[in-house]
């Protein structure tokens, strides 16, 4: 029931995700999430964050921001980091996903999603058919509405575990 939800994968914060593994498997496009994926919401790109995309494009990858923000946020967000992006994307819908992957030239088998929400980030990149990487929220203050949805998120995760430990079995 709640499978179109599921990530492909979890992990703590954006900036454990082995990205030289993933390049090596033959990844290479990479959309982002921008606020409490890769700082908290509403703060500016800060060293981590500069530092990653730095690395990111040593490594050779593309690089699109994917937010429902307004383009002053995201603009002012991608100043420091200088990659493509795409702003009021309208996430869950598959529509801008599908923009990100054209414009970066990739395609669902060379490209994935880091978000951290199920409902927005995770949800539009699955029906678009892009991998996801689920991250846990870097700050816990939100907007109340954000809130609400992460009250959502835990009965949806709580099943995606039990799946997962199903599957192992």
């Amino acid at each position: 029931m709640f499978q179109k939800f599921y990530p492909d994968k979890i992990e703590q914060s954006t900036y454990r995700i082995a990205f030289d593994k993933l390049r090596q498997e033959g990844i290479k496009a990479l959309i982002f999430d921008i606020d409490n994926t890769l700082v908290p919401h509403g703060a500016p790109a800060d060293e981590a964050c500069i530092a990653l995309f730095k690395r990111l494009k040593e490594l050779g990858f593309s690089m699109m921001l994917l937010s429902n923000n307004k383009e002053q946020r995201v603009k002012s967000f991608n100043e420091q980091i200088d990659v493509a992006y795409i702003f009021k994307a309208g996430k869950p819908s598959t529509k801008n996903y599908l923009l990100a992957m054209e414009q970066m030239k990739s395609n669902v088998e060379n490209t994935i999603f880091i978000g951290d929400q199920l409902f927005t980030d995770i949800y539009g990149a699955k029906k678009a058919g892009i991998p996801t990487i689920l991250v846990k929220p870097i700050h816990p203050k939100e907007e109340i509405q954000i809130v609400l949805k992460r009250r959502l998120e835990k009965v949806v995760l709580y099943f995606y575990q039990k799946q997962l430990k199903k599957d192992k079995r």
